[in-house]
């Protein structure tokens, strides 16, 4: 039996601090997550942004979901996205065949995020949007957010969510258009210019 010796003061030492998981970046990404359409497809745009902290700092351990219709505006229902090795259980990636509509991509070391995706097409009286669902350190919650692209003036402004947003918080919901089909979209959790969130009910 051990004897602690009460009479004198004990020094203890403080419990490290963390980040608060979960690590979305151990296991989650896999090849191609965000190579979403077909290689060679006429109609393939490209998004990228950054991913912001409350504070503007960029966050280099976010996680992106996004899911879209295809250039009709259907909405894909093919398996794909993730095939594995059948002898290793690795990913293979995709087939760079059919369109499923998802991806998934992590931010680099600087915050950034890129996927390559078909250009959407309307569905209904929406204009053509991404659905994106975005994790991060800190979040207990994960959040979801559209992508709209600003291409199609008039569909935007009839959008039956756009037209429920303030107006001075809209622009926070269409990305930027870059050259040669490319479009910018930042993310930001909190602060000023803080993404829309959205709740589902």
């Amino acid at each position: 039996m051990t004897k602690i010796d009460t009479s004198r003061p004990q020094s203890v030492l403080p419990t490290p601090s963390h980040t608060v998981g979960p690590f979305y970046g151990h296991a989650l990404p896999f090849p191609g997550g965000g190579d979403i359409a077909p290689l060679g497809h006429p109609d393939t745009i490209t998004l990228q942004g950054y991913v912001y902290d409350g504070q503007g700092d960029p966050l280099p351990d976010a996680f992106l979901e996004l899911w879209g219709p295809d250039p009709e505006g259907n909405l894909p229902r093919v398996d794909g996205s993730m095939r594995r090795d059948p002898a290793s259980g690795g990913f293979l990636g995709r087939n760079g065949v059919e369109f499923t509509g998802w991806g998934r991509v992590q931010t680099d070391a600087d915050g950034h995020w890129s996927a390559r995706t078909l250009r959407p097409g309307r569905r209904g009286r929406s204009a053509p949007h991404l659905s994106v669902c975005v994790f991060a350190r800190g979040l207990l919650v994960h959040l979801f957010t559209r992508i709209y692209l600003p291409d199609d003036e008039a569909a935007l402004t009839a959008d039956p969510l756009l037209t429920r947003v303030d107006p001075a918080r809209r622009d926070t919901l269409v990305a930027d258009r870059g050259d040669l089909g490319t479009y910018r979209f930042d993310i930001r959790l909190q602060g000023e210019g803080e993404t829309v969130f959205l709740e589902f009910r």
